[in-house]
């Protein structure tokens, strides 16, 4: 897979420990990887991380992004080949109620990755993960496109906004050396799958309210999210390292989005349904009372860039993606062999991305 450009190389993740983060440093080592780590202890009990036992396969560092020092002296040290910037306060919620700290790690952790990328001669690629909440919302029935505006209502959305901004004036002031680093940016939303257990999301909440025998309860409905597997903008992330480190005229160093389908952007209530149904017991109730702070109602993202230009697309559709996320969480629930599971499903979704002929999974890459 990805033209087994990842093995034997030297790959730096931010934000290890976190959902995101330790399915990528996964399937990392399960293509050959050579992996460090970089983030703040796990902040969830269970953690992903913790149940794949990440600690002990990988160089584990635990630091916080909004420290320069600490950060620049691992990249010095491991000196990586390409380095993807995962780390952030993900939170929409959160944000209302740690403006500052969001902030300080979004945007100044972002800085801070990248003047210790452009210190480090061997880095040849950095990939930063932001948001889909990068955009500046307006409720458009169609979805943004890379070139649209920057913006956020929250300060999480705005946070991530602006690491964009950084990511731009970064590309432009110190990554135009066509001999040097490769600078992109990633753009997903609405994520989720096995081993996440954050606050305020639809999929820890259902699982909590599973077993506890009480129904789940839905603050917004009526909400429309594209919802996307884990392992889906992953792939891409993946892919457009490959493709920076490839690459000898910085065609890819730019903002990507890699979001699913449009028959996976669909209401919040009809998510919980798929879930319920599948688990096979549950239920579903609405709470709108109480005060609530501002969530967007409709946000998606065209993907047409990356179609094109990669020969990107989503693998599994929302009823599929419901379908690996309730078999892993039931599983741990009764005690499985999660590492196992992970594994497993990376491989399911690479073979079926094979199947329909996406470049990064065949034997020969386009």
């Amino acid at each position: 897979m990805f033209g087994g450009i990842y093995r034997g190389k030297r790959v730096m993740v931010t934000g290890h420990t976190g959902f995101k983060g330790s399915w990528m440093a996964e399937w990392l080592l399960s293509l050959g990887a050579e992996v460090a780590g970089y983030s703040l202890a796990p902040d969830t009990n269970p953690s992903h991380f913790d149940i794949l036992g990440l600690s002990g396969r990988i160089r584990h560092v635990v630091g916080d992004v909004r420290d320069a020092a600490s950060i620049a002296a691992l990249v010095q040290d491991f000196q990586p080949a390409i380095v993807f910037h995962l780390a952030a306060q993900p939170l929409v919620r959160l944000s209302y109620r740690e403006p500052t700290s969001t902030w300080a790690t979004n945007v100044m952790g972002t800085v801070n990755v990248l003047e210790a990328v452009r210190a480090c001669g061997s880095v040849k690629a950095c990939v930063v993960v932001t948001s889909d909440k990068c955009y500046e919302n307006r409720e458009w029935p169609w979805g943004y496109r890379e070139t649209e505006a920057m913006g956020g209502h929250d300060p999480y959305s705005a946070s991530k906004g602006a690491a964009e901004l950084v990511v731009a004036s970064y590309r432009r002031s110190f990554f135009q050396d066509p001999d040097g680093c490769r600078l992109a940016s990633g753009r997903a939303g609405n994520v989720i799958g096995g081993g996440d257990w954050s606050a305020d999301r639809i999929v820890t909440d259902f699982v909590k309210s599973i077993l506890a025998g009480k129904p789940l309860s839905l603050r917004n409905p009526k909400a429309t999210r594209p919802w996307q597997h884990v392992l889906e903008p992953l792939s891409g992330y993946l892919e457009l390292g490959r493709r920076l480190l490839q690459d000898e005229g910085g065609r890819f160093a730019d903002g990507w989005n890699f979001g699913p389908s449009e028959d996976s952007v669909v209401l919040v209530q009809d998510l919980a349904r798929k879930l319920v149904s599948r688990w096979g017991k549950g239920e579903v109730v609405v709470d709108t009372s109480g005060n609530h702070p501002h969530e967007a109602g409709l946000l998606k993202l065209d993907c047409s860039k990356a179609r094109l230009e990669m020969g990107w697309h989503g693998v599994w559709g929302v009823d599929e993606t419901a379908r690996r996320v309730v078999d892993w969480y039931k599983e741990h629930s009764e005690g499985g062999d999660m590492l196992s599971r992970t594994r497993e499903q990376i491989l399911s979704y690479s073979n079926d991305a094979r199947q329909q002929g996406l470049p990064w999974a065949m034997e020969k890459n386009a």
